[in-house]
């Protein structure tokens, strides 16, 4: 299990490349996929910077932990993409930072 904010958003960071690259798998939304992905990557990063070295409370780690079990299950495209915008919220919620 990650101990500190940066460790916890590191493989969040991963299993948010994993949803983007399957809902590039969508021509139609390529653009709007990479868009997000980036967007939703740069806030990450940013909370990672700010907050990296702090410890997780008790219970962070394994709800991050859970979230990204859940979008790892994901095989659908279109589904992928709505999490695209949903994965991230879960994790900066579940680590105490605000959307």
């Amino acid at each position: 299990m990650p101990d500190t904010v940066r460790a916890a958003l590191a493989r969040a960071l991963e299993a948010l490349d994993g949803l983007q690259s399957l809902g590039e798998d969508v021509d139609d939304e390529w653009t709007y996929v990479n868009d997000l992905g980036d967007a939703w990557r740069s806030r990450l990063e940013a909370v990672a910077e700010a907050r990296g070295d702090e410890p997780l409370g008790d219970g962070h780690a394994e709800a991050v932990d859970r979230a990204i079990h859940e979008v790892a299950q994901i095989t659908d495209s279109h589904r992928a993409i709505d999490w695209l915008s949903t994965f991230p919220q879960v994790v900066l919620l579940a680590i105490g930072e605000g959307p």
